[in-house]
This record gives C-alpha cells, sequence and structure tokens, in this order.
C-alpha cells in the first residue's frame, strides 16, 4: 500500500520498478535484525550465533530463540540497536532518494513498533522464567 501512496522512486535519476521497491522494504525488515548477531558476539565474546546460523539457516528466519541464549541480546540492547541503525539509514538514505527514505523509514518505524509490542507481550513470561532478579536484568538488558 505504501508503494501506491508514494511518488514514483527514482535512485540518482533511475525509477524503480514498484515490485523491486517492495522486495527492498522486505530485505531491509528482515536485514535490521542481523544486529542480534552483533550483540550477541558484543555480549559473549563469541561468533556461537553465526556458526548456528550457517550450519542451520532456517533457524535465521524462523525461530531466533534457537540461536541465541537468554540473555546474548537483550530487549534493551535490541530495541536501541534498531533505533540507532534506523537513525544512520533513513538520512543516508534520504540523501540518495526522498521516497527510498520514506518507505525505509515505515519499514523500520513498524518493525520496531512490532519488537516493542512483542516484547511487552512477552515480560511476563521472561519475569517468570528468570531465576533472579539479576538473571532478569540479564535477559532484558
Amino acid at each position: 500500500m505504501l508503494v501506491v501512496l508514494l511518488p514514483p522512486v527514482s535512485v540518482l535519476g533511475h525509477s524503480i520498478p514498484s515490485a523491486a521497491v517492495v522486495a527492498y522494504g522486505t530485505a531491509v525488515g528482515v536485514c535490521i535484525d542481523f544486529d542480534h548477531v552483533l550483540i550477541a558476539r558484543f555480549k559473549t565474546g563469541r561468533w556461537d550465533a553465526v556458526r548456528f546460523c550457517l550450519s542451520n539457516p532456517r533457524a535465521a528466519v524462523t525461530d531466533q530463540s534457537e540461536i541465541f541464549e537468554p540473555g546474548d541480546v537483550g530487549v534493551l540492547s535490541r530495541l536501541l540497536s534498531h533505533v540507532v541503525i534506523a537513525g544512520v539509514v533513513v538520512p543516508a538514505t534520504a540523501a540518495v532518494s526522498l521516497p527510498l527514505a520514506i518507505v525505509t523509514g515505515v519499514v523500520l518505524y513498524t518493525h520496531l513498533l512490532a519488537d516493542l509490542v512483542w516484547d511487552i507481550h512477552l515480560l511476563e513470561a521472561h519475569a517468570d522464567r528468570a531465576v533472579s532478579t539479576d538473571d532478569l536484568v540479564r535477559r532484558l538488558r
């Protein structure tokens, strides 16, 4: 629907077909989650998530709970990373194409909002699974 509302998308003077804009939006919405691997690497000091994804690529798109141990990524770290990425990517995209930046911003905003709603939904479950306050903080941070 967003593609219908926007003026034709062009990048550096070249018109981009609507199907390519939809594919781009889908890729942006999926690829933003690659930050989870970097966060887990930073927090654990290991590349276990990358090794697991390379040997089980299905898990990368179906169930990320198979990839990471509780606390490897953390709710707040992931949300912060998504906000930082959006804050850099959207203006950078606007320098190339304003309509494409709007698509990028809407996709990333929607992704972030969905993550936030899901995390609020899971908050009680996180609290129930935590064995201590420190464990809950680790899962959330």
